[in-house]
């Protein structure tokens, strides 16, 4: 990996408190003002290409009936099929799946894989319902998206609180509707699925080894190695989990830890597969008692080297960037850090290693799935990571390249290179009619 090195400009900018959907723009549209982006391309990029809202009953296991709202977006599919999770929280709502989809479209095309970008969701609180009322409200949330999506059109995968199960149950409902002859050949509708059921060995990993790989090659570029270097994570979900365990196996300590039940903080370390099992076993990550409780206000501020967002978006904001002592702050959720929240770490001279980059390992585990169900194939753990670490180390040097040799900031480097392959596209093909 050949990677050239060159300080970012910087321009100090105030900018408002803002949404996601508002911090998506302005992202993309300094990207376009930034390579001159063609009117007519920008006009078609700023807008979604479908937005549907389902509204649908379910009922409980007292046998009452809740009404449901689920989301999905379709942004742009230029170049190729929708992608884009699907997720279960009380934020979901069409603002948020219209900036996630966007967010969608450009990781997809920095990735140089065959998709567009699509997101969506259902406006709920998964931990207040059981297993089984998750199952007939994801199965019943399919049905109501139909032929909105499918495996050569929309292809879903897991986000924040769905997971493999999730994808099996939509998998199966999908195909249930399905002609027999049709059934088998529509088993790549979503990925993330379990192993045992046409999903792809790694996938679990994946967002996570990307998140690390990043690291990793962005603290080489700076001629160190991850051994005893700090790390803060906030989540410690999947991808937090994946990106912490491969970090710590690199000789990186793990020193504080958030999520949803409070923040704990261990100067010595804290042991990632301990507190996973904890956490695994039914315990939280604030009652962990290898470790002491901080306050949640003071998370972002702890002494690190490297600080990873893996949670929710608008985590970091103007309000709580200036207290961030990381040198490297990498984005493993979608939309962590806000437009003005990120100017003030840039002003500090902090790295940001942006999401579309830093997390699209998921995605591009979504795509080996998608091909291993298409081609009939079962690919082996290893040649999944070769795989992962091939297309990681390619995107991370081409936007690594292109933010030194224009002197810009890692986000606005990868933007720029994925609305070129998305401007390509449309020139080559035109507009129809």
């Amino acid at each position: 990996m050949s990677v050239i090195t060159k300080e970012p400009k910087k321009k100090s900018v105030q900018l408002p408190a803002q949404g996601m959907m508002e911090n998506v723009m302005q992202q993309f549209n300094k990207a376009a003002d930034y390579v001159g982006l063609h009117p007519n391309i920008r006009k078609i990029l700023e807008i979604t290409n479908n937005e549907l809202v389902v509204k649908f009953p379910v009922k409980m296991d007292n046998g009452e009936v809740e009404v449901f709202t689920g989301y999905r977006v379709q942004h742009n599919n230029a170049l190729g099929p929708y992608k884009g999770g699907l997720r279960y929280h009380p934020t979901v709502d069409i603002d948020a799946a219209r900036a996630l989809a966007m967010w969608m479209t450009w990781k997809t095309s920095l990735a140089g894989l065959p998709y567009g970008g699509g997101k969506g969701g259902i406006q709920l609180d998964p931990s207040k319902y059981s297993a089984s009322e998750l199952e007939r409200i994801t199965r019943r949330f399919t049905f109501a998206l139909a032929d909105n999506i499918g495996p050569e059109h929309d292809i879903p995968a897991p986000d924040v609180n769905t997971n493999s199960q999730t994808m099996a149950w939509i998998a199966d409902t999908y195909m249930s509707t399905r002609s027999p002859a049709e059934r088998t050949a529509n088993q790549h509708v979503v990925t993330g699925k379990p192993d045992g059921s046409g999903g792809l060995e790694g996938r679990d990993r994946a967002t996570g080894y990307g998140v690390y790989l990043s690291i990793k090659f962005w603290i080489a570029q700076q001629g160190e190695t991850l051994e005893n270097k700090t790390f803060i994570v906030q989540g410690f979900g999947n991808v937090g989990y994946w990106a912490s365990h491969f970090l710590e196996a690199e000789g990186a300590k793990l020193v504080a830890v958030q999520d949803a039940s409070g923040s704990i903080y261990h100067k010595e370390g804290i042991s990632v597969a301990a507190l996973s099992a904890y956490v695994n076993n039914g315990g939280t990550v604030a009652s962990y008692q290898q470790a002491h409780s901080i306050a949640n206000d003071a998370f972002f501020g702890t002494e690190c080297d490297i600080c990873i967002p893996a949670a929710l978006g608008n985590q970091i904001t103007e309000t709580n960037a200036g207290t961030i002592k990381a040198k490297l702050v990498a984005e493993g959720a979608n939309g962590p850090i806000s437009v003005a929240g990120e100017q003030i770490l840039l002003d500090k001279g902090i790295v940001v290693i942006p999401d579309i980059l830093c997390n699209s390992g998921g995605v591009i585990g979504s795509y080996f799935e998608w091909l291993q169900n298409r081609n009939g194939e079962l690919w082996l753990l290893d040649e999944v990571m070769a795989k992962l670490y091939k297309k990681l180390s390619e995107a991370y040097t081409k936007v690594a390249n292109y933010a030194a040799l224009e002197g810009i900031d890692l986000r606005t480097a990868a933007y720029c290179i994925a609305i070129k392959r998305i401007e390509k596209a449309y020139i080559l093909r035109g507009i129809f009619p």
